[in-house]
């Protein structure tokens, strides 16, 4: 029994499986789980629920009611003959059930409203998109961000490793007398600066572990292990520069014409306004208690124009505010065409550069590691001094963390051409 009270005690701490990711299924599970996404979901819910209300708007109403009066022994008198005493009418409770039909026969305001309630849900679904694309950006990025980092550490961890070994090295030379006791204690701020530089890796690494834990929608605590590596990821994201660039694939500028249509449907129903609106309707009254004198009749049926006549220029400034608005989108689509064209062209320029800086830095790597190995092979023969050694070994890791950054920028390049192509 006591077992069996510290199993159940101890099942609740239990570790959380480790989650194991690769690019592809990241993407796939941020598209899920993204709270941002949820929520952009959930305002496509509601505006279809709002293009429902606007349909039921234009069918059939049916209510129904009832109700109960006492007059208190109120009375009324009737004089019929002015030489006869009045006629006393007592006013007894009474009940009825009614019930009664509206159906809107015609109004101008009521078939816009319900294009612009589809417009609307358009515009949400696009939102999504918008929204989408933003994650999936942000989640390779973390996901990039993480194999980047691990290179990093990798690589300054064997560095470390090497720095120690020779530290070691000459630290057993100095003590025998080989050589002086200052060069030990240069390498020993080498390897205490590259310690340093592997604990700040390892924090970044964390910090972009939790960086895809929140673009997932996953709890600080998640295990995570990534399937894929560095190269395959590179591979995928590779991009042809040759095709032109679609404005009309851009999120953004599908918006901006979505907002362009409902402008057009605004002016529309400015107009409508002017129109007259026909309602039918038939009502059904069943007198439960009912009154000595009673003159209504059970069933009414009937129709209701109403027409617009004068608003002293309100739907007038409505209508010209419509085609102002209209006005503006026009031209902020313009401005919106221009930028983005501009902005497709700067993309391109910029991913070129970086296409020759990642292959620059990746030559001065294999050139500062060459280096490196032979300042290495040097200061055991006595050929440098430790000051050579340490300034080899800095250029080293700085030629491995430009390369590295570079690769983050062609990335950053890559992502955002696509993005603006909507192409993630």
């Amino acid at each position: 029994m006591i077992a069996g009270l510290l199993y159940m005690i101890m099942l609740p701490v239990q570790a959380q499986d480790t989650l194991v990711l690769s690019l592809d299924s990241a993407v796939s599970y941020a598209l899920q789980h993204n709270k941002t996404l949820v929520n952009s979901k959930y305002a496509i819910d509601k505006t279809q629920q709002q293009y429902k209300e606007t349909v039921a708007k234009g069918l059939p109403q049916v209510d129904a009611s009832m109700d109960y009066n006492n007059f208190l022994g109120a009375t009324a008198s009737l004089e019929i003959n002015p030489h006869a005493p009045p006629a006393v009418i007592e006013f007894n409770p009474t009940s009825s059930l009614k019930a009664g039909v509206n159906q809107l026969l015609f109004s101008g305001n009521y078939w816009v409203g319900l294009k612009l309630a589809k417009l609307a849900k358009k515009m949400s679904e696009e939102k999504y998109q918008k929204d989408e694309l933003d994650v999936k950006e942000q989640t390779i990025q973390s996901y990039f961000t993480i194999l980047a980092s691990k290179q990093i550490l990798q690589t300054l961890r064997e560095n470390k490793k090497n720095a120690e070994i020779i530290y070691n090295q000459t630290e057993n030379m100095a003590k025998a007398g080989l050589i002086e006791q200052t060069d030990a204690e240069k390498l020993s701020v080498m390897v205490t600066s590259v310690d340093n530089a592997v604990k700040s890796a390892e924090r970044n690494l964390e910090l972009a572990y939790n960086l895809l834990r929140f673009n997932l929608g996953l709890p600080g605590n998640q295990p995570l292990k990534l399937s894929d590596n560095l190269a395959k990821v590179e591979a995928r994201l590779n991009i042809d520069l040759s095709s032109p660039f679609k404005i009309q694939n851009n999120v953004d500028y599908r918006l901006l014409s979505i907002q362009g249509e409902m402008a057009k449907k605004n002016i529309d129903m400015a107009k409508s306004n002017y129109l007259p609106t026909l309602v039918g309707f038939y009502s059904y009254t069943k007198k439960l208690i009912k009154p000595k004198f009673d003159m209504s009749p059970e069933h009414i049926l009937g129709v209701k124009l109403s027409v617009p006549i004068f608003s002293s220029g309100d739907r007038k400034a409505k209508l010209n505010q419509a085609k102002i608005d209209l006005n503006i989108n026009e031209n902020t689509k313009a401005l919106l065409t221009d930028r983005l064209t501009l902005q497709e062209k700067q993309l391109r320029y910029n991913y070129n550069n970086l296409v020759e800086q990642y292959l620059s830095q990746k030559e001065n790597v294999k050139i500062a590691k060459n280096v490196l190995d032979q300042m290495n092979l040097k200061f055991q023969q006595g050929l440098v001094s430790s000051l050579d050694l340490t300034s080899a070994n800095n250029d080293y890791l700085k030629a491995e963390i430009d390369f590295v950054t570079t690769k983050m920028k062609l990335l950053q390049a890559q992502l955002a051409l696509r993005k603006l192509n909507n192409n993630l």
